[in-house]
C-alpha cells in the first residue's frame, strides 16, 4: 500500500509542472485589415475579442495585433476610422491587445491628400505593416485575416 502511495505522489509531483505550464502558455495572434470596410474592421475586433475572451476563460494569455495598412489604415485614423470609440474601449478592456499602423501608408495618404493624418493615440505607427506581419509570423504569432 505504500509503494502504491508513494507511486501515485511521484506521478503527482511529474505531471504538476505540465499542468502549470498549461496555465502559463501565452498565445500570439497577428489580425490583418488592409481593406477599408467597416464590416471587415469589426470582424477583426470581434476576433481580437473572442480570442481573448476564450484563453482567458482557459486561464491562458492572448496577445494581439490588429496590424493595419492599405485602405485599412482607416480603420486607425482619427479623422476616419468608423471604429475609433470601439477600438478605445477594447484597448482600455484587453491589456493585451495592440494596434500597428503602416507607416508607408500613412505617408502615402498625406502625400495624396496633401495634409498631415493623426493615427489615433491607441495605435502605434511601424514602419510597415506587411513587413510587422512578416516579423511577427517569424516571431511564430499565428496569423488571422478576416
Amino acid at each position: 500500500m505504500h509503494a502504491l502511495r508513494f507511486m501515485l505522489l511521484s506521478v503527482a509531483l511529474a505531471i504538476a509542472p505540465i499542468a502549470a505550464q498549461a496555465t502559463d502558455k501565452v498565445h500570439r495572434v497577428a489580425i490583418q485589415v488592409d481593406v477599408n470596410d467597416p464590416a471587415v474592421m469589426n470582424l477583426a475586433l470581434n476576433n481580437a475579442s473572442n480570442i481573448a475572451s476564450q484563453y482567458a476563460s482557459a486561464g491562458e494569455t492572448a496577445q494581439i495585433e490588429i496590424v493595419t495598412y492599405g485602405p485599412g489604415l482607416n480603420m486607425l485614423r482619427d479623422d476616419t476610422s468608423p471604429v475609433k470609440a470601439r477600438v478605445t474601449a477594447m484597448k482600455q478592456s484587453i491589456p493585451t491587445l495592440s494596434f500597428a499602423a503602416c507607416a508607408v501608408t500613412k505617408r502615402g495618404m498625406e502625400k495624396s491628400e496633401g495634409h498631415e493624418i493623426t493615427i489615433i493615440p491607441e495605435a502605434t505607427v511601424v514602419p510597415s505593416g506587411a513587413i510587422r506581419l512578416v516579423e511577427l509570423q517569424e516571431q511564430g504569432w499565428s496569423y488571422l485575416k478576416p
